[in-house]
């Protein structure tokens, strides 16, 4: 039974003057009744239950509360009141979210909250009968009231089992513990829970350019990067304000425009309002991309995982080639409304007749390739984000930081800038495009260049600041206005001599590139990407599964095999040795676990490559003396850091026939 204190004799305390845990043993143990809290007695909140077909037998229920008239502000964790109303509608059905809005935030109560909160509605329900006092109490105090209940027998500790309310209460330290909720601004399609882990250790604290924080922390599960965006530090006057714009946006009260923020925010704050950081907060999640432009303005983020159910499942991160989850979610509109603005952005139709998105978009100040799936592909919206950096990355880089030797670099330099077909293999996210942007940079500043690809990600555009002459083409395999690769490949064959390189090479095209490739229709390099490991399964795919004959995928020269181990790095240089017919392989080098190192074919003389990219007059032996000069003076950019394409051009022209 409860212990039964008389107030006016014992000294009382708030809750925010005591550690959690104490309120919590003082309310399992029926002493709440010594702890004040700093709420108001009355809840002016107003609840309502909604389903996305207003049928009330629908699943996805959500219990929307609107605080904006209580003075209690909603807070289910401090407000007994509040909890009463919330408890209370939950009697009458069962819910999928509980929803609190007030003052421009929403906090969202998911998972352990609201089956704690269904629970004690389920519960307060079915108790009523036995005991009216223990069903108010469930009402205002579902943890005292399951402590209470399951120390009884009978019906009531029955109940208590039965609607789920014992096990629901049995793991919470309290109510800041069992009601947590994701919070963000009403405006946002985000959601973002403001606690770490209970067992985190902080490792590292970012800065970002948005505004927002970024922590990592190491966890007994794992480790976890948790995002603090400046809108989540708003006073409640500041977060009033930046709801009030963000409606004045919408209704059309101001010019629309890219400075249409700045004038909406500005119509409606006050004197004391951070108005600098509620313009681009408003213009983060109105004319931006939300929380993707808080992600990737940390540039220790490479990707942005969002998996189906996307307002169920944390957003995923990888940084500095680690996976981890974060403490943000998409709201149930989320996904969609991501979904919308990447179709407005790409063109494309990106629905149930054509149910996959690949396109690049800005976010965070930098360039992200997007990868998305909806139904019926997959269950639900789901997306992948990838940064491309857009630093001209040199294979004095590559040599930097380890992605291949000096040595093999040579081989791959000198092979594009005589001529040579060179497919570049990996698995996504090998790292096959950056190694073929580095390539793009080893043909001679005078030979005309033509990329082909359906998403915009080689440099076109460093390259024609540079002095290169570049056409691009885009492709398009949806039916859209842009030609098919296949199209693409023809008018390319028909713009004149010059470079040639394909972002993937992946369907009918194949067979045009190859044939092109092996009557010599090119008299420049041929690059380009293809999924695969090593060139025995480069040769499967083109030959089996594009229908390319063996005797003209025996027209590739070299196939160089990225992988992604603790960062991306080259796997193996082989070349391709045509036969009757068909192809054999021999490695040149190969990864021994710590770097790229030679088979000794090439210095045995072994190598048929060297020999198919010599000049006429030039011996074996004259083509290693270039490679060796050209491994050297490769290293040394790689040493020095001079590894920008004009530190290669000036190097190239300073340098001689050796380079």
């Amino acid at each position: 039974m409860p212990l039964d204190f008389d107030r006016s004799s014992v000294s009382t305390f708030t809750r925010e003057s005591l550690p959690e845990t104490l309120t919590s043993a003082l309310v399992a143990v029926g002493a709440g009744r010594l702890i004040e809290d700093d709420t108001s007695e009355t809840c002016r909140c107003t609840a309502s239950i909604t389903t996305p077909t207003d049928r009330l037998d629908d699943d996805a229920a959500t219990l929307v509360v609107d605080a904006a008239d209580c003075p209690n502000g909603g807070s289910l964790a401090t407000a007994p009141a509040c909890r009463a109303t919330v408890v209370g509608t939950l009697e009458d059905r069962d819910v999928d979210a509980v929803v609190v809005r007030t003052d421009g935030v929403e906090r969202r109560f998911d998972d352990g909250a609201v089956g704690l909160l269904v629970a004690a509605g389920r519960f307060a329900e079915r108790v009523g009968f036995y005991d009216d006092r223990l069903a108010e109490r469930a009402r205002h105090d579902p943890l005292g009231a399951a402590h209470e209940a399951t120390g009884r027998a009978g019906p009531i500790r029955r109940a208590a089992v039965e609607t789920g309310l014992a096990a629901g209460a049995s793991d919470a330290e309290g109510y800041r513990d069992a009601l947590r909720a994701v919070v963000g601004p009403t405006l946002a399609r985000s959601r973002i829970d403001p606690h770490p882990p209970a067992d985190a250790r902080l490792v590292a604290s970012t800065d970002l350019e948005t505004g927002a924080v970024a922590r990592r922390y190491e966890t007994r599960d794992g480790p976890h990067y948790h995002l603090d965006p400046p809108e989540s530090n708003l006073a409640p006057s500041a977060a009033q304000t930046l709801a009030a714009a963000h409606d004045a946006l919408a209704r059309g009260a101001v010019d629309a425009g890219p400075r249409a923020p700045g004038r909406a925010v500005r119509l409606v704050a006050d004197a004391d309002d951070p108005v600098d950081t509620l313009v681009a907060i408003l213009r983060k999640h109105t004319h931006g991309h939300g929380v993707l432009d808080d992600l990737f303005s940390d540039a220790h983020v490479s990707d942005v995982y969002v998996s189906t159910p996307a307002d169920e499942n944390p957003i995923r991160v990888v940084v500095d080639g680690e996976s981890m989850p974060t403490n943000v979610r998409l709201t149930p509109g989320g996904a969609a409304s991501l979904a919308s603005r990447l179709r407005r952005v790409s063109g494309a139709s990106f629905s149930r007749a054509d149910p996959t998105l690949d396109t690049v978009v800005d976010a965070g100040g930098t360039s992200i390739r997007v990868a998305g799936v909806t139904e019926p592909a997959s269950d639900g919206l789901g997306f992948a984000f990838r940064r491309h950096d857009e630093t001209p990355l040199t294979l004095p880089a590559l040599v930097r930081n380890g992605t291949l030797s000096a040595d093999a670099a040579a081989l791959c330099s000198l092979a594009v800038e005589r001529g040579a077909s060179i497919l570049v293999a990996g698995a996504r996210g090998a790292g096959k495009t950056t190694f073929l942007e580095s390539l793009l940079w080893e043909l001679p500043s005078d030979v005309r260049t033509v990329l082909i690809e359906d998403t915009p990600e080689l440099p076109a555009t460093s390259l024609r600041d540079a002095g290169r002459d570049v056409q691009t083409l885009r492709t398009d395999t949806t039916g859209g206005p842009e030609p098919t690769p296949q199209e693409a490949l023809h008018a390319a064959l028909r713009l004149g001599d010059g470079a040639l390189a394909v972002g993937e090479v992946r369907g009918d095209e194949a067979a045009v590139l190859y044939e092109a490739m092996r009557v010599g229709a090119n008299a420049s390099a041929v690059l380009g990407t293809i999924h695969g490991d090593g060139a025995t399964d480069v040769r499967e795919r083109v030959v089996s599964d594009l229908g390319v004959p063996a005797s003209s995928f025996a027209a590739t020269d070299l196939v160089v095999t990225c992988q992604r181990a603790d960062s991306h790095r080259v796997a193996r240089v082989e070349e391709v040795r045509p036969t009757a017919g068909d192809a054999t392989f021999e490695t040149l080098f190969a990864h021994d676990g710590a770097s790229l190192v030679p088979t000794g074919a090439v210095e045995r003389g072994d190598s048929l490559a060297i020999e198919s990219i010599s000049n006429p007059g030039e011996s074996y032996a004259d083509v290693l003396d270039v490679l060796d000069t050209r491994s050297r003076r490769l290293a040394t950019l790689a040493e020095t850091g001079r590894t920008d394409p004009a530190d290669r051009t000036e190097l190239r022209s300073d340098g001689g026939s050796g380079c």
